[in-house]
């Protein structure tokens, strides 16, 4: 990994002020205290990639499934692709240890059965969005 942009001159172009990304961003950063920021890394052989979120020593990746009203499968294929850009980052950017997904209460149907178990077996944290923090989703069962 060659590493984080780290110009910051469009830290937070993707995701406006009280926009419910950015405040699950600052939730999440909370509980862990660390500061999380939408980033744009570039792997071995010029791949870019953007993540929703990351730590300044690019230890920490997150992905943000913030949808709101009716559940629609969909959405699970959401969680599902974010789960797995999460551990192709953290087999592919050295510096990754930790892989978080911060789910809606509505987007957190899409985390039952196996789907829920496979998350919790390859090491990647499941955290709910309860509109001003997060919890483990594992917690709420």
């Amino acid at each position: 990994m060659e590493g984080p942009d780290e110009s910051g001159a469009a830290e937070w172009k993707r995701f406006g002020e009280g926009s419910v990304e950015r405040l699950m961003l600052a939730a999440l950063g909370d509980r862990l205290g660390t500061s999380l920021r939408p980033r744009q890394l570039l792997l071995a052989g010029g791949v870019r990639v953007e993540v929703e979120g990351m730590d300044a020593a690019g230890a920490i990746v997150v992905q943000l499934v913030a949808n709101q009203g009716s559940y629609r499968s969909s959405y699970r294929n959401k969680v599902m692709a974010d789960m797995f850009k999460l551990l192709w980052l953290r087999a592919a950017a050295p510096k990754v240890e930790r892989a978080a997904v911060v789910v809606s209460a509505v987007t957190a149907r899409a985390l039952n059965g196996w789907v829920a178990v496979a998350a919790a077996d390859l090491g990647v944290e499941v955290y709910l969005f309860d509109g001003t923090t997060v919890v483990p989703l594992h917690a709420q069962s």
